[in-house]
């Protein structure tokens, strides 16, 4: 059976935290974007990465966030994997990877007009330019970066690359199981989905959702 790693992204509170480990989330993310409302100082996000135990993997999202920016907050806030979610190069996210010393996941923001081709050669691309990339996080073209809620059209995923990326972009507990029955993605991430409001958790949805994704898996 396949397992499909889950993220909850978003955190700002310790209970929140706490409830998505418990709940058997495996990767937890924190925002360092200061125009988001689910924004967590560095100082903030280290006393939540203190509580996550071992095996759990700390995720810092950072958009169009400069070297120095993320070499500070990686020392306050020690995340485990970086997620560019901004207009970053290949050649910045590589860099900027090297320097802190921490794998990175790219956020490639699909359109309606995103082809296969495009997919493919965006992973390609990543992946010669730098040993640290670990995949691509697939999440919906909106004017904003992230936490939209938008859904975009899967059908859109080559098959071959499903199996690599993290499906992000409008998920929910209504819609989780069917999601990953039909893209088989390596993992899912949600934000929005999960909450009470913004920055703010929903223990029973984290619960939910997680409980979904699940379902697929046994199918």
């Amino acid at each position: 059976m396949h397992r499909t790693r889950i993220k909850i992204c978003g955190l700002t509170r310790a209970e929140d935290v706490q409830t998505a480990v418990a709940e058997g989330a495996d990767a937890l993310g924190f925002v360092f974007y200061p125009a988001s409302p689910r924004y967590v100082t560095p100082d903030a996000a280290a006393k939540l990465i203190a509580l996550v135990p071992p095996f759990v993997t700390t995720v810092g999202l950072f958009v169009n966030a400069t070297l120095d920016e993320v070499l500070s907050t990686v020392a306050q806030a020690p995340v485990s994997l970086l997620q560019f979610h901004g207009d970053e190069t290949s050649e910045q996210c590589a860099a900027i990877a090297r320097a802190v010393n921490r794998p990175f996941i790219r956020a490639a923001r699909v359109k309606p007009d995103t082809s296969e081709s495009d997919l493919l050669q965006c992973e390609l691309e990543y992946r010669a330019a730098s040993p640290l990339f670990s995949g691509l996080l697939l999440d919906t073209f909106v004017d904003s970066y992230g936490g939209a809620g938008k859904v975009f059209d899967w059908s859109l995923i080559p098959e071959k690359l499903a199996p690599r990326v993290v499906l992000s972009g409008g998920l929910s507990v209504q819609n989780a199981t069917g999601a990953v029955a039909l893209v088989r993605p390596c993992a899912v991430d949600i934000s929005s989905g999960v909450e009470r409001t913004k920055g703010i958790k929903d223990a029973g949805k984290i619960r939910a959702f997680i409980d979904a994704v699940r379902a697929a898996d046994d199918i």
